[in-house]
C-alpha cells in the first residue's frame, strides 16, 4: 500500500508568521510550499483592478466569484524565492498592498469563491503533499493533515511584523493604521459563517510571540509523528 504524502496544514491570524514558518518548513524537510493567502489575493487584485471595492452589492458578488472561476494563477520558485503570476503577469509584490489585503478579506468570505479555491487547493497538494499554510486548511481543506498546526502570536506582535513586512516590500504603511485593519480582518475571519478562522479539531496551537523563526520551526518540525 502506497504511503501517503506528507501534508502539513499551518494556519493562523496574519501576522503569526504562517508564511515565513510554512517556507522554512518546507525547505528543511523538502516538500513543496504552498500559499493559499496568495490565491484570494490574486482574485482580490483582479477585482479591485475591475474597480469593485469592499461593498459589494449582489452583481458585485457575482462579478467576484467569476473572476475566482476565471484565476489562471500559477507558482513558481523554491518556497523561500516563490513568485506568484497572474494571466503571466507576475504579481508577487503587488499581493502584498493593504488594499489588495483588505479586498482579499472581504473576497475569501463569500462561499463560492472560498469553493473555487479550495477545490484548486485539494488538486495542487493532495498527490505531492506539502506544507499548506491559510486559514482553513486543518479545518475544511485538509482535515486529514499529517499534522495540523495553528500558529499565532500576540496582537501587538502580529502588527508589528506586518508593518515591517509591508515596509520591507516598499510599501508605505502606518503602524496605526495597520494594527486597525489588522482587528477588522481578525473580526471579519473569525466571524464569517463559511468556514471561519479557529484551531482545527486536533491542531497544536503554537504562539510564536516570543520565538524566533528558527525557533518555532523546530517547534513545528518536532511534531511530526514519526514515519513508519
Amino acid at each position: 500500500m502506497a504511503q501517503r504524502p506528507i501534508l502539513i496544514a499551518i494556519d493562523g491570524p496574519a501576522g503569526a508568521g504562517k508564511s515565513a514558518t510554512a517556507r522554512e518548513v518546507a525547505v528543511r524537510l523538502g516538500l513543496p510550499y504552498l500559499d493559499t493567502g496568495a490565491m484570494y489575493r490574486a482574485v482580490a487584485l483582479l477585482a479591485a483592478r475591475a474597480g469593485l471595492g469592499p461593498e459589494l452589492d449582489a452583481a458585485g458578488r457575482e462579478a467576484v466569484v467569476g473572476l475566482a472561476r476565471r484565476l489562471d494563477v500559477h507558482f513558481a520558485g523554491d518556497p523561500r524565492n516563490q513568485r506568484v503570476a497572474v494571466g503571466g503577469e507576475d504579481v508577487t509584490g503587488a499581493l502584498r498592498a493593504p488594499e489588495v489585503s483588505r479586498m482579499a478579506s472581504v473576497v475569501s468570505a463569500i462561499p463560492e469563491v472560498r469553493r473555487e479555491m479550495v477545490r484548486r487547493q485539494r488538486e495542487l497538494a493532495a498527490r505531492a503533499g506539502g506544507v499548506v499554510e491559510g486559514r482553513d486548511i486543518g479545518t475544511v481543506v485538509f482535515p486529514d493533515a499529517t499534522l495540523k498546526v495553528f500558529l499565532t502570536a500576540d496582537p501587538e506582535v502580529r502588527a508589528r511584523r506586518r508593518f515591517e513586512e509591508l515596509t520591507g516590500h516598499g510599501v508605505a504603511a502606518c503602524r496605526e493604521s495597520v494594527a486597525a485593519e489588522q482587528r477588522e480582518r481578525d473580526l471579519r475571519d473569525s466571524t464569517r459563517p463559511d468556514s471561519p478562522l479557529k484551531p482545527a479539531q486536533g491542531a497544536v496551537i503554537v504562539d510564536s510571540s516570543r520565538l524566533s523563526l528558527p525557533q518555532v520551526v523546530d517547534a513545528v518540525v518536532a511534531l511530526l509523528p514519526p514515519t513508519p
